[in-house]
Parts: structure tokens; C-alpha cells; sequence
């Protein structure tokens, strides 16, 4: 117990340099950063911190804190993990394990420049490590063991990390619901951006996991065909063909989509969430098994190995690193 006691006193020994910005939002900035140790510890993490004149309001500071509380214990290798919470000069932040890699939207944007579209094994393989991530988070139990009822209502291309070692990471549980751990008011506001909402949040009715799942359905839509098939030119048109617009026949729309992977889309769509995959881990499986039925499908290494090269044919300037300030 005592060494446990005098070990408390190691922490205070760490320090964070800022290296560059990573992604700015309205609310928010999210840095690639160092953490020093003691010696010549370095270890490159993320840093997201929350604006400064948001730091100060009472509900901000709130939804900051409880995104990182929600995140402390979810540990999965499709989970961006979370490894501190802190405050300097009243500027919260939060510390996340760093992706060294693109967010599939800077990855799709890529394509569309190029005239190109992903592979659509590789579509089905993003997206059934998605839902392995969101089968784990939607079942996670507290430290009392009560189901916490997550559901993370901002499922899409931004959200969602795809590293140069092929890995695929869902983040940003910003407006995440649990209970007993962030609360949003459901039935007055509509959470959620607007291309990617379910149903359910369209009708800003009370979500549960399969709102994730219509979600996952669009992102896999859009990767197969380069483009959000509900996308409109106002968010009300984008509402409006959400809850009711006849989904297409995706075979007609790309020759390499068959009709087993269609099959998978409409059901992932069903607007009746009672028709829908009931589950993360059901839909996980009906896409693994569409990958895999015949033998080899696609891993990790095959989507680094793609990722590569088409960096190499369609090569981007990385940014030049700066150092920021330090938080102690």
C-alpha cells in the first residue's frame, strides 16, 4: 500500500508539447502532442481540447467531461482509448491514444478527387470493424455491472479512423448517450449530423443501438457508391429523404455490388428499426460472413497494403509539424 501511495507522486512528472493541429471544430481542437517522462520517455498521443469560451459554460464543460468519463473504460481495438482528462488555465483537455492516419472522410474526399471507389470488400471490411467496436461499446457494463446503455448517435466518415497499419477506429463519443453519464435531451433536439441520422433521430424520438446501425448502413452506401444516397442540398431535404425516400436498387448503381451484399444494405436501412439488424454484433456477423464464406477475405494488412497504394498514386503534402505550447 505504501508503494502504491509513494507511486501517486510519479505522475505529476509528465508533459505534454503540442506538435500540430490535427482537426479545428466549432467547439473544439484536437492536436497531435508528445507525452514526456521521466528521461527520454516520449510517447505521441491526442490531444482534444474544448474552446475557451465553451471551457467556462456549465453545459459544455459538462458534455467535455462526461464524453471522457463515458470513453475512461472502453478499451477495444476499435475504439479510439482514452487515457487522461485534465484542465490547465481552464482550458480542458482530453488525452486519446493518437491514429497515425486519415479519417475516412479526407479518404473517400481522396477518391472523389481521383474519380476512383473504394473496393467493396474493403467497404464491407470498414465497416464490419465498426460495428465490432459498437457491438462492444453497446454492451458495456459499469463498475457496478449495469448495462450502460451507450448508443453513439454520430456514427460517420468523420468518426471514423483508418490508421497506415490497416486498423479501423471509431471516435469522438462527444454526443454519446449512457445512462447515468451524459445526457442529451432526446424528443427536443435532433443529435446527430445531419446526413447520417437514423430515422429515429430525424423524428427526434429516444435512440438505442440500432440508431448506430442505420448510421453504419449509410457509411457503407456511401463508400460502395461515392456518395450519401439521402445527402440533399438543405438538412430537411437530407431529414425528409432519411424517413421516406425509396432506397435504390444498388445493384443497377455499381456492377460489383451483389445481391447479397444489396441485401445487407436494405436490411441495415430499414426505416421500421424493428426490421433492422437488432444488434451491432448481427450485423457484424452478416458482414463477416459475406467477406469470409468463401475462405480469405480482407484484413487488416490487405487495407494498410491498399491505403498505400493509393497514397503512392495519388500522393497529399503532409503538414510540417510546430510546437504549440507544453501542459505540465
Amino acid at each position: 500500500m505504501r508503494a502504491m501511495q509513494e507511486l501517486r507522486h510519479v505522475f505529476g512528472e509528465i508533459r505534454y508539447e503540442i506538435v500540430r493541429t490535427i482537426a479545428e471544430g466549432g467547439m473544439g481542437t484536437v492536436c497531435e502532442a508528445v507525452q514526456h517522462g521521466v528521461g527520454e520517455f516520449g510517447k505521441t498521443v491526442a490531444m482534444k481540447f474544448i474552446r475557451g469560451e465553451y471551457a467556462s459554460v456549465p453545459e459544455f464543460r459538462s458534455n467535455f467531461i462526461g464524453e471522457a468519463r463515458l470513453v475512461a473504460d472502453l478499451v477495444h481495438t476499435n475504439i479510439v482509448q482514452t487515457y487522461h482528462l485534465g484542465e490547465m488555465g481552464g482550458e480542458l483537455y482530453m488525452v486519446m491514444e493518437y491514429v497515425d492516419g486519415v479519417n475516412l472522410d479526407q479518404f473517400l474526399r481522396r477518391h472523389r478527387s481521383a474519380g476512383e471507389l473504394l473496393p467493396p470488400r474493403l467497404a464491407v471490411f470498414i465497416v464490419s470493424r465498426v460495428c465490432r467496436g459498437l457491438a462492444y461499446a453497446h454492451a458495456k457494463r459499469g463498475r457496478d455491472g449495469s448495462l450502460l446503455g451507450i448508443v453513439h448517435r454520430d456514427v460517420g466518415p468523420k468518426n471514423i479512423m483508418l490508421a497506415v497499419a490497416g486498423d479501423v477506429k471509431l471516435t469522438d463519443f462527444g454526443i454519446a448517450k449512457a445512462r447515468d453519464l451524459m445526457y442529451n435531451a432526446e424528443g427536443e433536439v435532433i443529435a446527430g449530423k445531419d446526413d447520417y441520422l437514423s430515422p429515429e433521430q430525424a423524428r427526434r424520438e429516444v435512440t438505442d443501438g440500432r440508431a448506430d446501425l442505420f448510421a453504419c448502413g449509410i457509411v457503407l452506401a456511401e463508400m460502395l457508391l461515392g456518395r450519401n444516397p439521402f445527402s440533399a442540398e438543405t438538412a430537411e431535404g437530407t431529414h425528409a429523404n432519411i424517413l421516406g425516400m425509396p432506397l435504390p436498387d444498388f445493384c443497377s448503381l455499381r456492377e460489383e455490388i451483389d445481391g447479397d451484399l444489396a441485401a445487407i444494405l436494405r436490411r441495415a436501412l430499414e426505416r421500421d428499426r424493428d426490421a433492422r439488424y437488432q444488434t451491432a454484433h448481427e450485423m457484424m456477423q452478416s458482414l463477416e460472413y459475406y467477406l469470409y464464406k468463401d475462405g480469405y477475405g480482407p484484413t487488416n494488412e490487405k487495407l494498410a497494403e491498399y491505403m498505400r497504394s493509393f497514397a503512392q498514386r495519388h500522393p497529399v503534402a503532409r503538414p510540417r509539424p510546430f510546437k504549440l505550447k507544453c501542459f505540465a
